[in-house]
């Protein structure tokens, strides 16, 4: 589905099928990465599910399907500017296809937004943050894949230097008003989300 999906995307503004093999080959390559546990096609995949729940409701679902695929695509651990190199990635592709210049800062802020998860002006952006975030409401089994999974992604660090930022990142979304901006989501995972990282938080 997740090819498929991308493919079709890039028909629209490209017939070059080398060329979009190419561009899909590079994003499997990067969300297949060895180092990687959590930011994987399967994340994508769990995003493009939620999202299409709600695609009714969102103004430029072509800017938000590149978002998707672009988003997590440069990730290092190590690094804090994961989003902006992510978004600096999407902005030449989406350039190599002739994809319009309102469409390409739309998707790069929606990838810059997920450093924060801020309320945003743009309803599209606060449904794409929300769904990046929708693995948080999973039930306690499947968040407890996703924590540990983040936890491999930093294994380079040990417990004593990993555990007080991991608290200080589930604190942050605690001491939100609300987790999730859009009612939808809100409706959906907000009450299991605020369990789940108490609980997270508990065992660290």
């Amino acid at each position: 589905m997740l090819k498929e999906t991308f493919i079709e995307l890039l028909e629209n503004y490209t017939d070059d099928e080398r060329l979009t093999e190419k561009l899909w080959t590079e994003i499997e390559k990067n969300y297949s990465g060895k180092k990687r546990h959590y930011h994987t096609l399967q994340h994508l995949d769990n995003l493009l599910i939620q999202l299409t729940e709600v695609k009714g409701e969102i103004q430029n679902w072509k800017a938000v399907l590149f978002s998707l695929y672009y988003h997590d695509i440069i990730y290092n651990p190590l690094k804090s500017d994961n989003e902006e190199k992510s978004a600096e990635l999407a902005e030449k592709r989406m350039k190599q296809i002739s994809v319009p210049d309102d469409m390409l800062e739309l998707c790069k802020n929606q990838i810059l937004a997920t450093k924060a998860h801020s309320n945003s002006t743009d309803s599209d952006t606060n449904y794409f943050t929300d769904a990046d975030l929708s693995v948080l409401g999973q039930s306690w089994e499947a968040y407890s894949v996703y924590y540990k999974n983040v936890r491999k992604e930093y294994s380079i660090y040990p417990d004593f230097v990993y555990n007080p930022g991991r608290k200080k990142v589930l604190n942050y979304f605690l001491t939100m008003d609300r987790i999730f901006k859009t009612d939808f989501f809100y409706g959906k995972f907000e009450i299991q989300v605020k369990q789940n990282l108490q609980k997270e938080i508990e065992l660290l």
